[in-house]
């Protein structure tokens, strides 16, 4: 046997027995293992200064709007709870669904059954419950929504980055140009609440919740299927990862997950007498259709030929923003549950028919898109403080402004 270069001859002991020097340590910051960032908790404690800014800065922008109208001389809080939509949730709430109907100037009929239940359902309970009006009740659903919505945008940040990255998150939710329709008797709330905890929970492996959670957001927006294909493509993932080798829990979510909005669209359907068409040509008649982009390059064209209000402009950059922000969450890998839901919501904004001033609101719930936004601001936050403060400052300030203008000032449909 030969003696490797290097070690000394010993007597008695095989030269296969010598220890080895341990290989050196590498240099640089040690990568968290994933387990660890599997089973990370939403850490209630530390999810409290998050949701404090942002029920600081959405109470602020609620009072920006009652200045607003004071100064204009409309009554203070009235269009908080009954601009544009609002008033269709109210009357299904208060009277039930066949019961208004509206002629548009093109001659469409537009009937209340484009709204899907699940909101107006919980104002005609709570009005049940409690002496509230309808409004009343419609906008404390909506807020109390929307805290539970930013804690558990802050459970999946923390859950895939941690503390900071988690409140950087909630913090740039809570100052989107559009983030004052989080605190308006909207739907939007609601499903971006029903719609983060479902993710959470496929996060976090608990399929079952994850569908039903997924089902009740189906029954709040037509966009609410997004969650169901969200979580049945991340189920199917996990099959496949698992060669099948997975819990009937995950099978059942997957089931689960779509049939609050189908069930509602097949309801429609029932009641146009065209059980599978019935629901699309109720959106038909809201001029609600995917098109393919046609209607939104139509837009482009008219503006770019004819200009138009601040508003539509606005629109553009904010909805070409988000389609920006969805290639960085693409390019760093976030898991596919996340970039699933994102994107269907990315793709019905950009592919689907309607008024482009309503398109901002409709990405409101796509949180994920601000994830890199979100890493970029923490390390900020660590290394150049007063940058991140400043930087965060003209964020709200615009915030406050754009949605006051767009709720108090201008006429375009929210």
């Amino acid at each position: 046997m030969h003696r490797p270069a290097g070690l000394p001859k010993v007597r008695g002991v095989s030269t296969s027995s010598v220890p080895r020097p341990e290989p050196a340590a590498p240099s640089g910051p040690r990568r968290r293992p994933a387990l660890a960032r599997i089973t990370r908790r939403p850490d209630p404690d530390g999810a409290l200064p998050a949701l404090a800014l942002f029920a600081a800065v959405r109470l602020a922008g609620v009072l920006a709007v009652v200045l607003t109208n004071a100064h204009r001389g409309h009554p203070l809080v009235r269009n908080l709870a009954h601009s544009w939509d609002s008033r269709w949730y109210l009357h299904i709430a208060t009277h039930g669904y066949g019961r208004l109907i509206w002629i548009s100037p093109d001659g469409a009929v537009q009937t209340d059954w484009a709204f899907f239940p699940l909101y107006p359902g919980l104002i005609r309970a709570l009005t049940a419950l409690l002496p509230l009006t309808a409004g009343q009740a419609a906008l404390l659903l909506a807020w109390a929504a929307a805290g539970a919505a930013a804690y558990g945008v802050y459970a999946v940040g923390h859950h895939l980055h941690g503390r900071g990255v988690a409140t950087a998150l909630v913090a740039l939710w809570a100052v989107l140009p559009h983030a004052v329709e989080l605190t308006i008797a909207y739907t939007e709330s609601l499903f971006a609440a029903l719609a983060a905890w479902s993710l959470y929970c496929v996060l976090r492996g608990r399929w079952l919740w994850a569908g039903s959670l997924a089902a009740l957001a189906g029954l709040a927006r037509p966009s609410g299927f997004a969650v169901a294909v969200a979580v049945a493509l991340a189920a199917a993932h996990e099959a496949l990862r698992r060669r099948g080798r997975v819990p009937a829990a995950l099978w059942a979510g997957a089931v689960l997950a779509p049939l609050g909005w189908l069930g509602y669209v097949l309801w429609v359907g029932s009641r146009t007498d065209d059980l599978l068409g019935g629901y699309l040509k109720v959106q038909s008649a809201w001029d609600s259709r995917f098109d393919f982009g046609a209607g939104s390059l139509r837009f482009v064209k008219a503006l770019l030929l004819h200009g138009g209000g601040f508003v539509y402009p606005a629109a553009l950059v904010i909805v070409s923003a988000g389609v920006l922000l969805f290639a960085l969450l693409c390019l760093e890998r976030a898991p596919l549950a996340l970039v699933v839901f994102a994107g269907v919501l990315v793709l019905l904004v950009i592919g689907a028919s309607g008024s482009f001033s309503s398109k901002p609101r409709f990405l409101l719930p796509a949180f994920p898109l601000l994830i890199p936004m979100a890493r970029a601001l923490a390390r900020t936050w660590r290394l150049r403080r007063a940058r991140a403060v400043l930087v965060y400052a003209a964020l709200t300030a615009v915030s406050l402004l754009f949605g006051a203008y767009v709720t108090a000032v201008v006429h375009s449909p929210l």
